[in-house]
């Protein structure tokens, strides 16, 4: 594999000095390029110019694409007039057609949100509270005032 220098420095050598491949091995035998390597990179210098990558090339993306995007955002956040009208990733995989990962993604890299499971809590009464309370002070008092902090 050729690092980005690497890949200047064979295109400069090409373009000004016309080198080959095997001519950049002889000159360059630390590197352990490849003969098929080189000639490839070489062909592709000759075609259009330049070392990068042509534009479209590799696996064009499906899932991940804006108005994807925007359809979860909608869903995963709750909307002003109605509070609590927000859905589950799962929920969100059903309504879409999309999967779970791919939801996932799209909350996490492209919105920028971390993922919480919901999970049902107890309401608590005055009474619990009253003696949460009670319990917490009795607790305080077996420790010395030093090692306590208290706000």
């Amino acid at each position: 594999m050729f690092s980005k220098e690497d890949k200047y420095v064979i295109k400069s050598l090409r373009e000004l000095k016309g080198y080959s491949a095997r001519r950049l091995i002889r000159e360059f035998p630390t590197k352990r390029w490849h003969l098929s390597s080189l000639n490839y990179l070489i062909q592709k210098i000759d075609e259009t110019g330049t070392v990068d990558r042509r534009s479209g090339s590799g696996r064009p993306r499906t899932a991940r694409v804006s108005s994807k995007i925007n359809q979860v955002e909608e869903l995963v956040l709750s909307q002003d007039d109605k509070p609590q009208s927000h859905q589950s990733l799962i929920q969100i995989t059903h309504e879409t057609g999309m999967s779970l990962t791919s939801v996932h993604r799209i909350v996490k890299r492209d919105l920028s949100l971390k993922c919480v499971k919901r999970t049902l809590g107890q309401e608590l009464t005055a009474a619990n509270k009253a003696a949460r309370l009670a319990r917490c002070r009795k607790l305080l008092h077996l420790y010395l005032p030093e090692m306590v902090q208290m706000m």
